[in-house]
């Protein structure tokens, strides 16, 4: 499974929901959306600064982790923004390939 960064931002709806229901009720959300979604989640944290939410998840493929962002991202209550991951030993089979390139100017 390949793994995603979610960073989330919560609007006003969605920080007076987080109020009513608290964290651990959000943390259970997010695992069901990812285990819809074939995948599941790693860890979950919520933070301080450009994003209320941090999050790793497995899933399965890149349509799987856009559909889950689509959920989210329609409900208006929150805006994420999905990162796909890649391990160091993917990022050397990366540099194995790496084209002739030349800059412009």
């Amino acid at each position: 499974m390949a793994k995603y960064l979610v960073q989330a931002c919560y609007g006003a709806d969605g920080v007076r929901g987080l109020i009513q229901g608290g964290g651990s009720s959000r943390v259970a959300v997010v695992e069901a959306v990812a285990q819809q979604m074939g995948g599941s989640v790693e860890a979950v944290y919520f933070s301080f600064g450009d994003a209320d939410v941090i999050c790793i998840m497995d899933m399965p493929d890149n349509v799987s982790a856009a559909a889950a962002s689509l959920a989210v991202n329609a409900s208006g209550s929150t805006t994420a923004k999905i990162t796909p991951l890649i391990t160091p030993e993917e990022l050397d089979s990366a540099a194995q390939k790496v084209p002739s390139y030349t800059p412009p100017g």
